[in-house]
């Protein structure tokens, strides 16, 4: 299986990391790939700041007649890991005395304004414990409909001649599952609307203002929204035919082949639509471990990195995916959970991303790693791939 080495900063020796976990790391990865669970995977790490572990191992799409592998430097969406560059930026907005974490949505958004839904306020969005429908996949339900269906069938049915279709409020029509504050249940649909505030309050696109307030400055010159033709002659195309039709609309210069394409374009995806590589997110990770600078460039300020990753909720109980966890460890916008299958340290704060990819930042070793591990086709999510790698890294630490 072709393995391709990245670019790093020292040797893993110079930052305290013994080098002879590194086979085993790459023997692991590559038994993933040999059992179909997932068909490559790019990885970086760093400590003290300096990068000391970058490759590439597989190929670069699902297909299992393609033997073109992966680079270290090829691109893909990090989904979720989106949400905390979302959380960024409304934390620049609590900096500059625009908003405050505990002003209501309603106050910004009308559509927010009355019950069920008044009482929801920012810090409900970035903590998850907004009250509101999670999800879909998170509990099992087979009557309620998801943000996004209602959504979709509100603009099927839209008459152009009606005006613009309101879609915050054909997702907010399936009410609400619990009061604010209550339980903590995984909301994509909040980040969305986390966008449309961050719009409302300085008039800029979030997808902009995200771009321009945090990538560029940092030096991401590979994250962003939407693809480039260059970006997508680097893409790992893991999403099967969609995915490909996608890419190729892409590099043609055309539209792309979905129909619904116009109206889901409206709709910010700061929930999970930043495509970047393995190197940009370790510059990323590297500015929160170094308290919101990196290379003499500010994002954001000590005191507010701080807040974002000590923990945010106390005795917040979680019951997504089958979980049964009576405090549910969450942060502003970063997951910072530690369970009996993890090896970090205390004080870690994270986020993973579907289909898959994960940040892990833990400042005690200050130690950043990131990596993707695109899943084949039919595999939804697999801890080998996600939380064995994590602990194989950390146990080259001296």
């Amino acid at each position: 299986m072709p393995y391709t080495q990245g670019a790093t900063d020292c040797t893993p020796n110079e930052v305290g990391y013994d080098e002879s976990r590194i086979p085993i790391l790459n023997n692991h990865l590559q038994k993933l790939i040999d059992e179909n669970v997932i068909f490559g995977t790019t990885y970086c790490a760093s400590r003290r700041g300096k990068v000391f572990l970058h490759g590439a191992l597989g190929y670069k799409t699902y297909r299992k007649d393609d033997s073109l592998p992966l680079s270290p430097g090829d691109i893909r969406y990090i989904a979720s890991m989106t949400k905390t560059f979302t959380g960024v930026a409304i934390m620049k907005l609590v900096e500059d005395g625009i908003v405050c974490l505990d002003e209501t949505v309603g106050s910004i958004l009308p559509q927010f304004s009355t019950p069920p839904f008044d009482k929801i306020n920012l810090f409900h969005l970035l903590t998850h414990t907004s009250g509101m429908h999670p999800d879909g996949n998170c509990f099992e339900n087979k009557h309620n409909l998801s943000q996004w269906e209602l959504m979709h069938r509100a603009y099927k049915l839209h008459k152009r001649s009606d005006g613009e279709l309101d879609w915050i409020a054909a997702g907010l029509s399936n009410g609400v599952r619990d009061v604010p504050g209550k339980q903590w249940m995984y909301c994509s649909f909040g980040f969305v609307i986390l966008g449309v505030v961050i719009e409302k309050l300085t008039g800029i696109h979030p997808h902009k203002f995200i771009e321009d307030s945090i990538c560029k400055p940092l030096g991401m010159a590979d994250t962003a929204f939407d693809l480039t033709p260059e970006m997508a002659k680097r893409y790992m195309i893991d999403s099967g035919e969609w995915g490909e039709k996608h890419i190729n609309a892409i590099l043609s210069g055309e539209e792309a082949p979905d129909e619904d394409e116009d109206f889901w374009k409206r709709i910010p995806q700061t929930g999970g639509g930043l495509n970047s590589t393995v190197a940009d997110v370790i510059r990323y990770g590297n500015m929160m471990l170094n308290g919101g600078t990196l290379g003499g460039v500010r994002v954001l300020g000590r005191k507010a990195v701080e807040k974002m990753t000590t923990m945010a909720i106390h005795n917040t109980p979680d019951f997504c995916w089958g979980a049964n966890t009576p405090a549910r460890g969450y942060g502003i916008g970063f997951d910072m959970r530690n369970g009996v299958q993890f090896t970090f340290s205390d004080g870690t704060f994270m986020h993973e991303g579907a289909g898959a990819c994960a940040m892990y930042v833990d400042p005690k070793e200050e130690l950043v790693v990131t990596w993707i591990v695109p899943y084949m086709e039919g595999v939804d999510w697999s801890p080998r791939a996600m939380y064995n790698t994590l602990n194989i890294i950390c146990s080259g630490l001296k």
